[in-house]
């Protein structure tokens, strides 16, 4: 696979953070980044996902989080 690149800019806030991140993990700040990038982005597939499938749930009497665990449980 091919690797890119990417630039960004960050606030001095988010580099302490990253910073403290990086010594008590022993990771790189581009192994953090992308750590934090696949997780957002995987958040917001799903969250996609779940308005694009909310009317079909609603359909069917699911209407909280509650109905549905409530099924499957």
């Amino acid at each position: 696979m091919k690797n890119r690149s990417l630039t960004i800019r960050v606030d001095d806030e988010l580099a302490v953070m990253m910073d403290r991140v990086m010594e008590y993990t022993g990771r790189s700040r581009s192994e953090i980044a992308r750590d934090a990038l696949r997780r957002q982005l995987r958040v917001s597939q799903f969250d996609h996902l779940r308005k694009r499938t909310i009317p079909f749930a609603e359909a069917r009497g699911y209407l909280t989080d509650e109905d549905i665990f409530a099924e499957i449980s």
